[in-house]
């Protein structure tokens, strides 16, 4: 059996997404496609624009057979973060045979040997990477321009170091490489707009996720996107349109200026990826808040990136510690794989995965307590906690009932 892993976050899912989806299928030969996307909440530090109910059925409707949660900790962490807890996930349920994600270089070979050199950290890398640090860079800018003076002789390009997609990718290779995966990689070339376009171009369809959410907070026309979405997933959004989507980072704005006046006087060092500088900062300009957004353009720096800054206020309202984080990365990660979503025909792999998987798959929450560890139930806990945070602001700005975590079916499709 050919089975196929994909991580994404499909925010929203686009035309560019069943691309990916149908090529990964292609390339690989896959008999099955899993999908460990994000939850609620996202790699950039912010909520998603559709609930991860939406996100999992655009994605069954185009081509994924199953649909996982990858957990809050590493959906909102950095690159690194991410790429190793959806890889230990893929790992770990001991069917995945390749992984294929989207890159904008489209050269495995490449993407490969910088991953390389990140897993062994030769001390010539490490001086050239302090030195960037050191001249007042942020952590990306400096990382990025190390690779690009220690691959030189090899003329890679530089926007191999620096675009969005290569850099994922580099994070996931080299997570395989940690763990003596068999997982094979592949990657397909990116299409259309860029990462961080925010502009939709009339006349071509492929347009990024970035710029359909801009389009879509600006213009407040559902109807502006419909060019750059899948029928069925434009169909899903036109559902949920203002009753629980689209949503955005200033809708938390209330939720998390409290949380910051409530613990401004012990400051934020408890949290995850808050470092004591933007401890500081943050309790210097906590009265000069007027929203999320704005709170995060304030505290960025030339060495803090924007979405630094927006992940770090994300741990501190979601409440991720420091101390949980390392509890869960000594645990290997992932302690199970929560089923958002399948096709009936996966019988099969569902099958294989219960018998070769070394975690539970989790399709109940009620049930979750007899099989998972004191650290799988908490690491559970904070993603059904997240996820009725980010109910409880749909609730608010749409005035609609809240749905409990406890009470969501699995979305099953035929």
């Amino acid at each position: 059996m050919r089975v196929t892993g994909i991580i994404a976050e499909y925010n929203p899912f686009h035309n560019g997404h069943k691309y990916h989806l149908e090529e990964a299928r292609r390339i690989t030969d896959a008999d099955y496609v899993i999908a460990v996307i994000s939850g609620n909440f996202v790699q950039r530090g912010a909520p998603a624009v559709a609930d991860k109910y939406i996100r999992a059925e655009a994605c069954l409707n185009h081509g994924a057979d199953l649909v996982l949660e990858l957990p809050l900790f590493y959906s909102v962490g950095s690159a690194e973060y991410f790429a190793a807890g959806a890889v230990s996930l893929l790992d770990k349920l001991g069917a995945v045979t390749s992984l294929c994600f989207g890159s904008e270089c489209n050269d495995i070979s490449r993407l490969s040997s910088i991953a390389s050199l990140l897993l062994r950290e030769p001390e010539e890398y490490r001086v050239r990477l302090l030195k960037a640090l050191k001249a007042g860079h942020s952590f990306p800018k400096a990382r990025s321009l190390t690779l690009e003076s220690y691959f030189a002789a090899a003329d890679y390009p530089p926007a191999l170091f620096s675009s969005p997609n290569n850099i994922l990718g580099i994070e996931y290779i080299k997570s395989l490489l940690r763990r003596g995966s068999s997982i094979i990689p592949y990657t397909v070339k990116r299409k259309g707009s860029g990462y961080h376009d925010h502009m939709l171009s009339a006349g071509h369809s492929l347009g990024s996720a970035s710029a359909i959410r801009n389009c879509l907070m600006s213009s407040g026309r559902l109807s502006d996107i419909r060019p750059y979405v899948p029928a069925s997933s434009y169909s899903l959004l036109k559902n949920a349109y203002r009753r629980s989507f689209p949503i955005c980072s200033d809708d938390f704005s209330s939720l998390l200026h409290y949380k910051l006046l409530s613990e401004a006087p012990e400051g934020f060092r408890q949290y995850f990826d808050v470092s004591r500088d933007l401890s500081d900062k943050i309790c210097r300009n906590v009265f000069r808040f007027s929203g999320y957004e704005q709170f995060c353009s304030l505290l960025k720096s030339r060495n803090l990136t924007y979405a630094g800054v927006s992940r770090s206020l994300l741990h501190i309202l979601l409440n991720m510690t420091r101390e949980q984080m390392e509890e869960y990365v000594g645990n290997d990660y992932v302690c199970y794989a929560r089923i958002l979503g399948f096709r009936k025909n996966a019988a099969p792999l569902l099958k294989k995965l219960k018998a070769h998987g070394d975690i539970p798959m989790i399709s109940k929450l009620a049930a979750a307590r007899r099989t998972l560890s004191p650290t799988g139930l908490a690491m559970l806990g904070q993603d059904v906690q997240a996820a009725h945070i980010y109910q409880s602001v749909i609730s608010s700005k749409f005035h609609t009932p809240f749905v409990n975590e406890y009470v969501r079916q699995l979305l099953v499709l035929d």
